[in-house]
């Protein structure tokens, strides 16, 4: 400040106005530390706010995991109770441990004449594939129908008139079309996941706005770079939640394609076991073909949130 005012002095400045440059010096001084103090706090908050809000997170999913479980204990205790009670029959709902039963001797190979891993094995096969199949298909087929008038003109109409048809109104065709083998089998799985597979992927080509491709167009991008790095992953969120839906109807068709003169699989089995009124070992195939799809549901979810990490971000 008093180099200052000897500058000013040495300049020819009236004293009153050195003074007032004075003020202003420590005006823009004290405004610049304001500033950075505002910068820290708003740093510091930033912190505190992200760490308050992953602990919301964290301490979420141990509540919704703790409520899940007390869900599943729930169940399992008011089913043993009610079939310990004598108020329902056995035919009607087997006990925990009839359930246990079968499923032991089910590993054995006690029933049916083969081992469950052969029945499980050979419903994953045919579910897997067909549901592999779809994907392949029906992701392309679905894009293809999002951005071409023409294929979507060809191929809507089709997909929507079976799209509602129950597996078995179509089952008598498939087999008098291609016999009783497993090819019979994995098409009517396949014709079941295919739907939501196209529907969903066509839907997600909506999901790129108009300025994202406009801006991909200016920057000289070809219509193939186009689909890879705009429409795609912007689709990707909507094909991941069609295959998931793929994923479940093909489980609930698996009963329908076992019908078809099928000598092992896990719908064969409670096929065959409610024809002598074993409801027990239909419990059991129930709780398996159950199990399986959540352990599948559960690996797509976590693709999901691998490919798609941004997905509900905002």
């Amino acid at each position: 400040m008093n180099d200052m005012r000897v500058v000013a002095e040495s300049a020819g400045i009236e004293p009153g106005l050195a003074r007032r440059c004075d003020k202003g010096e420590e005006q823009r001084r004290g405004s610049d530390a304001a500033v950075s103090d505002r910068s820290g706090i708003a740093r510091e908050g930033g912190k505190d706010g992200k760490a308050i809000a992953q602990g919301g997170t964290n301490s979420g999913l141990h509540s919704r995991a703790w409520i899940g479980g007390a869900s599943i204990l729930a169940f399992f205790l008011l089913w043993f109770a009610v079939s310990s009670s004598g108020l329902v029959s056995p035919l009607f709902l087997p006990a925990p441990q009839a359930v246990w039963a079968a499923f032991t001797d089910a590993l054995a190979g006690r029933l049916d004449g083969a081992p469950l891993a052969d029945h499980v094995l050979m419903s994953l096969f045919r579910v897997v594939s067909a549901f592999l199949f779809a994907a392949i298909l029906g992701v392309p087929l679905g894009l293809a129908m999002g951005l071409n008038p023409v294929i979507k003109a060809i191929c809507d109409p089709v997909i929507e008139f079976y799209r509602p048809l129950p597996p078995l109104s179509y089952l008598p065709l498939v087999v008098i079309w291609f016999g009783i083998g497993e090819t019979a089998k994995i098409l009517l799985i396949f014709l079941a996941c295919l739907a939501p597979v196209v529907l969903a992927a066509r839907a997600g080509t909506r999901s790129a706005s108009d300025d994202q491709v406009n801006a991909a167009r200016a920057l000289g991008a070809t219509r193939t770079q186009l689909l890879r790095f705009v429409i795609l992953p912007a689709a990707l969120p909507e094909i991941l939640v069609g295959l998931r839906i793929a994923m479940g109807v093909g489980w609930t068709t698996l009963l329908a394609a076992e019908m078809v003169a099928a000598s092992t699989g896990i719908g064969q089995m409670v096929l065959n076991a409610s024809n002598f009124l074993r409801t027990d070992i239909v419990v059991m195939g129930i709780f398996i073909i159950g199990g399986f799809a959540a352990l599948m549901e559960c690996a797509m979810r976590w693709l999901e949130r691998r490919l798609v990490p941004w997905k509900g971000q905002g």
